[in-house]
């Protein structure tokens, strides 16, 4: 780790009281969102874990805003805010405008899909304060993680297209398509911010900058829970499109 990381480590060690912004981009999640806030606020206070929930909402056909809106009334404005946006604009964008209404000194990324249980929240937290790192990822593939709801030929063609990444990119985590991660919020607008890929790619460029700089990610297993209510969007075009995206990041990467 360089020393410019390691100095940025021992600073944000002085912090004694940490607040967690939970950043959920949204598109056609009416029926997910009240049962997502819902789990997040029942583990997290449970837990006595200062948060919030930021709603990035895409401008949803389906009345997603309005639900989001519903629920800030029930749980009040400090726990739920929300930003509006025209249309969808890429997922990097909506956590960097997720972070610009942020209070919270540590950022939670996780899909309103329910496909992400809060309740692995309160261990990322753990892991980050037991190791004292930057990043903390949920894997599929450590023991005790793993996946739920898929068939067999998505499974092997996850595993696989994983594989590939991991060998050419040498990322140095297991699972680099998650996108269930804990970061310290500096570390994460900087990784955003250098970040060029776009669709699944993205989630797995920012574990690749993450090891170029130096941070340290710590890993915890997890079940990924496909989604209940809504389209999953995995076909074969998006598998090949992803392929074809990490060896262009592989070629590219400086």
């Amino acid at each position: 780790m360089s020393t410019k990381n390691r100095s940025d480590k021992s600073s944000s060690s002085t912090i004694t009281k940490d607040k967690y912004t939970i950043i959920l981009p949204t598109y056609k999640e009416r029926e997910n969102l009240p049962i997502i806030i819902w789990l997040i606020s029942t583990e997290l206070e449970k837990c006595f874990i200062d948060y919030e929930v930021v709603i990035v909402e895409d401008n949803s056909p389906d009345g997603t805003l309005e639900v989001a809106q519903q629920l800030q009334k029930i749980y009040g404005e400090e726990k739920i805010k929300i930003l509006s946006r025209p249309g969808k604009m890429g997922l990097g964008s909506a956590y960097m405008d997720g972070i610009k209404k942020s209070t919270g000194n540590w950022v939670i990324l996780m899909d309103a899909d329910l496909s992400h249980h809060p309740k692995f929240i309160p261990q990322f937290i753990e892991k980050q304060k037991k190791l004292n790192c930057e990043i903390v990822t949920g894997t599929r593939y450590q023991s005790g993680g793993g996946v739920f709801g898929w068939n067999l030929y998505r499974k092997l063609t996850s595993r696989v297209a994983n594989y590939i990444a991991s060998v050419l990119l040498t990322p140095g985590v297991s699972d680099l398509t998650g996108s269930f991660r804990l970061y310290r919020k500096d570390v994460l607008e900087k990784l955003i911010t250098q970040n060029k890929s776009k669709g699944y790619v993205f989630q797995v460029e920012m574990m690749v900058r993450a090891n170029q700089l130096g941070y340290q990610v710590g890993e915890v297993p997890i079940t990924f829970v496909d989604r209940i209510f809504g389209v999953s969007n995995l076909d074969s075009g998006e598998i090949v499109g992803f392929l074809k995206s990490v060896f262009n990041l592989f070629m590219n990467i400086e």
